[in-house]
């Protein structure tokens, strides 16, 4: 197959001079460990104490990596990837809340997207955290099979009616619904609700998502079993597959609690169950539909090979390419040239909110071997492209 992710013309025509070099500086300062450790605290004590450090966080990290303060702030951003043939998953990143009223928020703010993007073909989706919608250890008492107290049960319930109260709406606007994946030891009692949503609403197509981390050594067989009582209940499912982001937690809880970690033993092992749903999803194309959320360029391309050996079209509207926004552009434009399906994921909130969220980020691509070395090698490329050099 003709490698297309080289061209970093393509990749960052939406980015200027000033823009890319910003992206270096970033990439550049996010490659050094300690200054990512130094940074956060930095930032966590001035936001904390109310320095002006709002204006400096937008006009660098906040603007690479995210699009806004709010849904309507992001159009801008929305619209000119959507000229280039990038579609946008709008992500409410507010992490950490865990009181009822933010539930409650969490999920108003759901809802007044999909209305936001009902109207709008740039906005094919809209995604929600399972604990955006109730409170994490919630979910793992249900998914270690213990016993909810009275309190606990009325609370379980407020939880199971946002999640039925976004899928409706998502069905009747006919909006693709993302449920992110989070923690394994919560996961189960998330599964089973996502689960009875799909059997719910995807009814004629995938409306209602899941996302299966396969970094799990579990999922590959999640997702038979899933296919089975599909087959069994007829349903179609919707499955957001991505390698995982909560590795190094995952590792040190199974090691504190004596217990087999869930983490495939190598990145190799990964990349191979990740391509092996990828292949049975293709396979079974028939009822199923693929958000495929990689950054990975060899897995892209097998997904491109796949898709090509069953003739299936480029925009085959079963199956999608995602990436983070302010990152792999390299990916995500070369694959919307060749007309591919493909979204970002658009991160959006108030500045000191989303914080967390960006946090997070620099830490992920700080601890992932090849990716930020990856983003400065293309950039840098683009930037002597630009200046005539060879």
């Amino acid at each position: 197959m003709t490698k297309i992710f080289d061209n970093t013309q393509n990749a960052f025509a939406l980015k200027s001079d000033t823009e890319l070099d910003r992206a270096y500086f970033l990439f550049k300062m996010i490659s050094i460990e300690p200054l990512v450790r130094i940074g956060t605290a930095v930032t966590n004590f001035a936001l904390n104490i109310n320095l002006p450090v709002e204006g400096l966080i937008r006009a660098t990290v906040f603007d690479h990596f995210c699009g806004g303060v709010s849904e309507t702030d992001c159009m801008q951003v929305v619209d000119k990837m959507y000229v280039k043939g990038v579609s946008s998953v709008l992500d409410y990143s507010v992490e950490g809340k865990e009181d009822e009223s933010c539930f409650d928020d969490a999920l108003q703010m759901a809802l007044k997207i999909i209305d936001f993007a009902k109207e709008k073909n740039s906005i094919p989706f809209v995604v929600f955290k399972p604990t955006g919608f109730g409170r994490f250890e919630l979910y793992e008492k249900l998914g270690e099979g213990q016993t909810l107290n009275e309190v606990e049960q009325a609370e379980w319930k407020r939880v199971e009616n946002r999640f039925e109260t976004v899928c409706k709406k998502a069905f009747e606007n006919d909006i693709s619904l993302l449920v992110d994946g989070e923690e394994s030891w919560m996961q189960d009692a998330a599964d089973e609700l996502v689960e009875r949503m799909m059997q719910k609403y995807n009814t004629k197509k995938a409306i209602v998502f899941n996302t299966l981390q396969m970094y799990r050594w579990d999922r590959l067989d999640y997702l038979k079993k899933l296919h089975e009582k599909a087959k069994s209940n007829g349903f179609f499912i919707g499955i957001k597959l991505v390698r995982g982001a909560y590795m190094e937690k995952e590792i040190a809880r199974a090691t504190e609690k004596g217990y087999q970690s869930p983490i495939c033993e190598s990145k190799e092992a990964t990349d191979v169950n990740f391509d092996a749903a990828v292949d049975y999803m293709i396979q079974n194309i028939d009822c199923m539909s693929i958000f495929a959320g990689t950054h990975n360029e060899l897995s892209s391309y097998t997904l491109m090979e796949k898709m090509k050996l069953n003739n299936l079209s480029n925009n085959d509207d079963r199956i999608w390419f995602g990436q983070l926004y302010g990152m792999s552009d390299n990916i995500s434009y070369n694959l919307a040239i060749e007309k591919y399906n493909v979204a970002k994921y658009l991160p959006f909130g108030p500045v000191k909110d989303v914080m967390p969220y960006l946090i997070r980020r620099a830490e992920e691509n700080t601890s992932v071997a090849g990716q930020t070395s990856r983003e400065l090698l293309l950039i840098k490329t683009e930037r002597n492209r630009r200046k005539g050099k060879n």
